[in-house]
């Protein structure tokens, strides 16, 4: 395999330090100090495909899992083909805040953000 493939095969799912701090309260607040990200994706919206995003605390059969700032990030194998590389942010902004995803891998996106095609 060439260094390219490999390194291609060992990308993960980043988040920012602002995500990670949000991330933490809302476990926080809902008491699930054991839980980590699950980040997927799934058919549907104007592009295509759209990013879910949900609390998980089991690592399924062809899970990938990653660690960014403390938080476990778990992705199915599926969807890990379309986000690897990817990196979750948080933004508290009063017009466009929550959860953003910066998806290397989208070639179009849809003004709401959540939803892409490649």
């Amino acid at each position: 395999m060439s260094e390219d493939t490999l390194e291609q095969l060992n990308e993960s799912i980043e988040l920012t330090e602002k995500a990670a701090k949000r991330i933490n309260a809302i476990l926080k607040a809902e008491d699930k100090p054991d839980h980590g990200l699950r980040v997927e994706v799934i058919s549907g919206g104007c592009s295509g495909m759209n990013y879910n995003m949900t609390f998980d605390n089991e690592k399924k059969e062809f899970d990938k899992v990653f660690e960014s700032h403390g938080i476990k990030v778990y992705c199915d194998l599926k969807s890990w083909l379309y986000l690897k590389g990817v990196k979750v942010d948080f933004s508290d902004d009063m017009l466009s805040g929550g959860f953003q995803i910066v998806n290397p891998n989208a070639k179009r996106t849809c003004g709401c953000g959540t939803s892409f095609s490649v």
